[in-house]
């Protein structure tokens, strides 16, 4: 495993880190025992770096990694989200709120105090807000928090966020599918030391090359239900790309694959050839999936005439879906 700078925060994470949100809610059923040993898996396997939100099946994903937290004995970091437990509008986000919604995260995790909280994909307006900022200052102060972060969906969030001088990391899809953050936010996140973690890596699933055109979706899976950004931005899911056109482009990519890696190896790799990238944080559902993961960290550098024929493949079959849209 790699170990990377987290900006700001100087903490030292896993460049492969856990992404929680599969083992809450939103990708079909996960026993809790699987989720458990996917945790221990990944840990096991060097990752520090677990994020979830207070919305991932109500608090279901705090509260496994608080199970996990306190059996595992090494040192761990764990970042969470808020923001999305009330209506998306600014007289949501309030001092009594964001109090409450801190402790309740703090009780879920079981952690006096949360090594790192992000505003979980709010309106866009927010961010043009200080005193939101303010709020999270406080936070920090009272010594409930000791650092906080943004989730966004577009770059421009992202960029708009990053000019208050509280804002330590900011976490945004990127992967093979979402390359717009590295035209100008990334260079923008080195010059202001932003820890810079990567989600929605493997584009739900599609960058693994195991989904076909005649895949299917439990009804409680978001890859199901939210296609169309049904229930929250479209982005999250596939990583905004058509299902069928992001198969075609899987295709493409295939024979670029190292004969010793997986594709959902390969794309993860791929993801931390960005220096400004602190972490990436795939899900997973099973202790293999977990360690799997966390060993893409331990590929070589892809060559860079691979780098090139991904990007080929991206201007030629990905971008005019999505690249001005986020």
């Amino acid at each position: 495993m790699q170990y990377r700078r987290l900006g700001k925060t100087n903490y030292q994470v896993s460049a492969v880190g856990f992404g929680a949100w599969q083992i809450g809610a939103d990708w079909g059923t996960v026993d809790e025992g699987a989720a458990l040993d996917a945790l221990q898996a990944a840990a096991a396997a060097g990752v520090t770096f677990f994020d979830t939100a207070d919305v991932y099946g109500d608090g279901r994903s705090e509260r496994l990694i608080g199970r996990f937290r306190r059996g595992w004995p090494a040192s761990i970091i764990i970042a969470t989200k808020m923001g999305r437990r009330a209506p998306l509008r600014l007289d949501s986000y309030t001092r009594e709120s964001f109090s409450a919604w801190v402790d309740r995260s703090r009780t879920n995790l079981d952690m006096d105090r949360l090594d790192l909280v992000q505003l979980h994909c709010l309106p866009q307006d927010i961010y043009y807000h200080p005193e939101i900022f303010e709020l999270l200052d406080e936070l920090v102060a009272e010594g409930r928090i000791a650092a906080y972060g943004v989730s966004v969906e577009r770059v421009e969030e992202a960029l708009k966020a990053i000019e208050y001088p509280g804002v330590d990391t900011v976490q945004i899809i990127y992967n093979i599918f979402r390359q717009r953050p590295a035209d100008l936010f990334f260079r923008e996140a080195i010059r202001r030391d932003i820890g810079v973690i990567a989600r929605v890596p493997l584009a739900s699933g599609l960058l693994t090359g195991k989904l076909r055109a005649g895949s299917a979706f439990a009804a409680d899976d978001h890859r199901n239900y939210n296609r169309q950004g049904q229930a929250f931005d479209v982005g999250e899911t596939f990583a905004g790309v058509d299902f069928e056109r992001g198969l075609e482009a899987v295709e493409a990519l295939r024979p670029l694959v190292p004969a010793e890696a997986s594709m959902a190896q390969f794309a993860l790799r791929w993801i931390l050839m960005q220096e400004a990238v602190s972490t990436v944080i795939p899900g997973a559902k099973s202790a293999d999936q977990a360690r799997a993961n966390a060993a893409a960290a331990d590929l070589p550098p892809l060559p860079e005439a691979t780098m090139q024929e991904v990007d080929s493949i991206y201007r030629e079959k990905i971008a005019p879906l999505v690249h001005q849209r986020w």
